[in-house]
């Protein structure tokens, strides 16, 4: 059985989640604060609340912050060699760095992907 309503653009909402914007209108802001999704888009009115990410952005962002750091911590002690301390030092803040960046992008993401499939919480 098809649906009368128009296909939404996975990867344009997914696009516009990214950047931090509406995944319906594209000028809207999706986030109130750091994290926090508005409960509707100031531009066309959209609930944004009612798409829960849950868990998924942490354990994308998770995935892609080890993905990412096992290469720089191999090669960095490989070709440099710093004292362990060092390393470590420089390791944590830029894993800190990456998380803090990347989950937000992915929770945007995240957002837009929900309102194309049209996954809506059932208690909102």
């Amino acid at each position: 059985m098809e649906s009368d309503e128009p296909k939404k653009d996975l990867k344009k909402a997914m696009g516009r989640g990214l950047l931090g914007r509406c995944p319906n209108c594209g000028r809207g802001k999706v986030f109130t604060g750091y994290l926090t999704v508005r409960d509707r888009c100031g531009d066309c009115d959209e609930p944004l609340s009612a798409y829960k990410t849950a868990d998924l952005p942490a354990v994308f962002t998770i995935l892609l912050v080890g993905v990412l750091l096992v290469p720089i911590l191999w090669v960095g002690f490989a070709v440099f060699r710093p004292e362990p301390l060092v390393l470590f030092g420089y390791i944590s803040v830029l894993t800190v760095l990456l998380t803090l960046v990347l989950l937000r992008l992915v929770k945007g993401a995240n957002v837009g992907y929900l309102w194309a499939i049209d996954e809506r919480d059932p208690g909102a």
